[in-house]
């Protein structure tokens, strides 16, 4: 009869009360052979039939590593054309290198969806109108840039954020905005990047 109630108890236990193997299973048996079963032993009378499976700890997720910034490593290339541009248009070179930085990331052969080029990414009106005639060429390009930034300043008043956000809109939408940076959210996220880098770059010019 033991053997029986055993028997029977294992059937259960592979058929029947399959989920209570996440936990631990206890079994008494009793003089007269009736067998018990607990997840909860009573007392120490009850033996261990099936232990607890032990669950492997889940590694933590891998924090992702911030991004470092994208090393300008072409930034010292331009150094000297830049600083020529600057000092002939009345420019600070710290902001030349900056608006480069967001427009181009000083790669010369950049070219927008819009059409802009090389590395002040000149619009072809803008280029004609500064007498760029190879927008890919760096020294005709950056002059051609510092040329229009230079009158950007004169025409909003040395206002720099203006003179910024014209050059990514346009001086007409800054006009026809009240002389205020046009709520685009392309010119709202560009002139902040540019003052950003142009922080940054009259600290280490």
């Amino acid at each position: 009869m033991k053997i029986l109630r055993l028997t029977s108890v294992l059937f259960l236990l592979g058929f029947g009360l399959v989920g209570m193997t996440a936990a631990s299973v206890y079994i008494y048996t009793a003089d007269d052979g009736s067998v018990s079963l607990s997840n909860v032993p009573a007392d120490n009378r009850y033996q261990v039939l099936i232990a607890e499976p032990k669950v492997k700890a889940l590694a933590a997720p891998a924090v992702a590593a911030a991004k470092p910034l994208p090393v300008l490593a072409n930034k010292a290339l331009y150094n000297r054309i830049v600083a020529v541009a600057a000092r002939t248009y009345g420019l600070d070179g710290a902001l030349l290198h900056a608006l480069i930085s967001v427009e181009s990331r000083y790669d010369p052969k950049a070219v927008s969806r819009r059409g802009a080029a090389g590395l002040m990414q000149l619009m072809p009106v803008t280029a004609r109108r500064y007498g760029v005639t190879d927008s890919f060429d760096p020294v005709q390009n950056i002059n051609g840039g510092a040329q229009y930034l230079s009158d950007l300043l004169k025409l909003f008043n040395g206002d720099v954020s203006l003179a910024i956000a014209a050059y990514n809109a346009g001086e007409s939408a800054v006009a026809r905005y009240g002389n205020r940076i046009p709520p685009f959210p392309e010119t709202r996220d560009y002139v902040p990047k540019v003052l950003g880098f142009y922080r940054k770059y009259k600290v280490d010019l």
